[in-house]
């Protein structure tokens, strides 16, 4: 793993808190392990903290949005156009997103780190805009390294944000028409994979639709030959903004000590970035669910990260992390009144 521009600093946190939590949980009048996975989310999340009593949750979703040059090329079920569109949605509070978010007691933000239009007359979108769009990765980089590094730095400003205003955990969100196609050449870059093994049906595309999509993913890596497993090079010939900003948030929390949600495929192919250039960080990533696109189990794996929910998603936009935010909340409330009745 390559990283000679930048230094991200994340300190490690006492692993032994989480045996003391579990053993915690045995103490309790319950089947031993019968809570099974949300067990480990509350020892994981409380040894995060560094504590064996998990405080009450309060989560920040960050959406971040960017739109991607090869969208042009017909690799979703919607035009680029979709990407403000579905802004307005955020805005107006009637996405999917926002409701299962409000549903999760989470407070949702959305971040223009690199969507294809001005959007200063939003007030409420967080201005973090680095460029309008990324390149078409198919005739070069996607973006320049200044650009990658921008955009990253602004997941870390914005993280750092969130966690002074008291947010214990960081949720991972995502909107750009076009990114499964951009996910799936990053984990084909980092994975050495052929987009045979990779590239999904992203928003339920057809049969000629995947066609175009292999060869966009197939023309992208052979065009911009990127580095397996260097996480910089990778990002900028075949990632997107989003995947940049969020590798930021994940970054910036890892560095403060607060978890990160990872949410569906295209966040987890940020979360990949994040580890590529700071290891340390998957100490502090929560995994929600598990993709029905194919290269996320991939990931995952690599990742070392197991989901709490497997219920053939595949919309993105923070949609898992909420129902494991649900979980993970349900678990530290159980997990509270169980040990004060123990």
């Amino acid at each position: 793993m390559h990283n000679d521009t930048i230094s991200f600093q994340v300190k490690q946190y006492d692993k032994t808190l989480i045996e003391k939590i579990k053993e915690n949980w045995q103490q309790i009048k319950q089947p031993l392990h019968s809570l099974g996975q949300m067990e480990n989310m509350v020892a994981e999340f409380g040894a995060m903290l560094g504590t064996v009593n998990p405080p009450e949750l309060k989560p920040a979703m960050v959406l971040m949005c960017g739109d991607h040059g090869i969208a042009k090329y017909g690799v979703s079920a919607y035009p680029p156009e979709v990407t403000i569109q579905m802004i307005h949605n955020y805005m107006n509070g009637t996405a999917g997103a926002n409701i299962m978010a409000r549903h999760a007691d989470t407070d949702l933000f959305v971040v223009d780190v690199g969507v294809n239009a001005d959007l200063s007359y939003l007030p409420n979108v967080r201005n973090e805009k680095v460029a309008y769009g990324t390149n078409d990765f198919t005739q070069g980089p996607a973006m320049t390294k200044q650009q990658a590094l921008k955009a990253i730095e602004a997941g870390i400003k914005v993280a750092n944000e969130y966690i002074d205003k008291g947010y214990n955990l960081l949720v991972t969100a995502e909107m750009g028409i076009g990114n499964t196609t951009s996910t799936a050449a990053i984990a084909s870059a980092f994975l050495e994979l052929d987009p045979e093994l990779t590239v999904g049906r992203g928003t339920g595309i057809n049969d000629d639709r995947m066609k175009i999509k292999r060869r966009i993913v197939t023309e992208g890596l052979a065009i911009n030959k990127p580095v397996a497993h260097d996480a910089m090079d990778i990002l900028t010939k075949v990632g997107g903004y989003d995947h940049a900003g969020l590798a930021g948030v994940i970054i910036g929390g890892a560095k403060r000590g607060i978890p990160t949600m990872i949410d569906g495929v295209n966040a987890t192919a940020a979360a990949l970035i994040a580890w590529g250039l700071c290891p340390s960080v998957a100490d502090y990533m929560l995994c929600s669910h598990l993709s029905e696109e194919i290269a996320h189990v991939k990931m995952l794996k690599l990742l070392g990260l197991a989901p709490v929910v497997d219920a053939g998603m595949r919309l993105g936009e923070g949609t898992g992390a909420s129902l494991a935010i649900v979980i993970l909340n349900a678990a530290i409330k159980t997990y509270q009144e169980l040990e004060n009745h123990a």
